[in-house]
């Protein structure tokens, strides 16, 4: 298994959402560094405010929670920050705890994975950092103010595996794939950027540029 050693080879964790949205998207982030802020990203941040504060920790009853943790795999080649680590203290026993790990979330759950594996992608990082194993954790929505618990089953670890060796192949390649527009395009800060009906343009262009060389191929 391929290990990512050097502080240099490591990506942002919170860009397997965005690849796994749109790849794209990240690449425009990640890859060209542009960024568009819009109505969505901006309620975004708010609601990582106070997630992200670095110095909060807080005990309630056997929980114990700690805010903005500084996260790294070296097997995925990723490092971030989670949101929220939980310390459960397990019973009849003075230093060992459990542990839960908590995503903030703007909006709703999406109908898509993304969230799904930038947590699971947070859950794997944590393990290889403690030498723990987790099995669930939670993605928390500012929209509906509930908890949902994520299972980190053998697939959603497989699709995180799959994600982070293709961010690292198209980042050393420095692809940025052509766009495609599609109903992912409505809610994108990107677009403006990202040009999606370029998409269509391209095959006007290429059926045009078909027809002339059978034109010529004929003549």
């Amino acid at each position: 298994m391929k290990k990512y050693d050097q502080e240099e080879d490591l990506l942002s964790l919170s860009g397997i959402q965005h690849f796994a949205f749109c790849e794209r998207q990240w690449a425009l982030i990640h890859v060209e560094n542009q960024w568009v802020d819009n109505v969505r990203t901006v309620e975004g941040k708010i609601l990582h405010q106070r997630a992200d504060d670095p110095y909060f920790t807080e005990v309630r009853g056997d929980v114990k929670t700690i805010r903005s943790v500084p996260l790294v795999s070296k097997t995925l080649g990723l490092y971030g920050v989670a949101d929220v680590i939980e310390l459960h203290k397990l019973p009849k026993s003075k230093t060992n705890h459990s542990y839960s790990i908590v995503e903030y979330k703007r909006g709703k759950p999406k109908p898509d994975d993304r969230d799904e594996v930038q947590l699971c992608a947070q859950a794997i990082c944590l393990e290889e950092m403690l030498d723990i194993q987790l099995e669930y954790g939670y993605l928390y929505y500012g929209e509906t103010k509930r908890r949902h618990k994520v299972q980190f089953d053998d697939f959603l670890r497989g699709r995180v595996k799959e994600l982070a060796d293709k961010m690292h192949q198209n980042f050393a390649r420095g692809i940025t794939p052509l766009p495609v527009k599609d109903k992912r395009c409505k809610n994108c800060s990107m677009a403006g950027i990202c040009v999606p009906d370029l998409a269509k343009g391209n095959k006007k262009a290429e059926k045009y540029l078909t027809g002339l060389f059978d034109e010529m191929a004929n003549e």
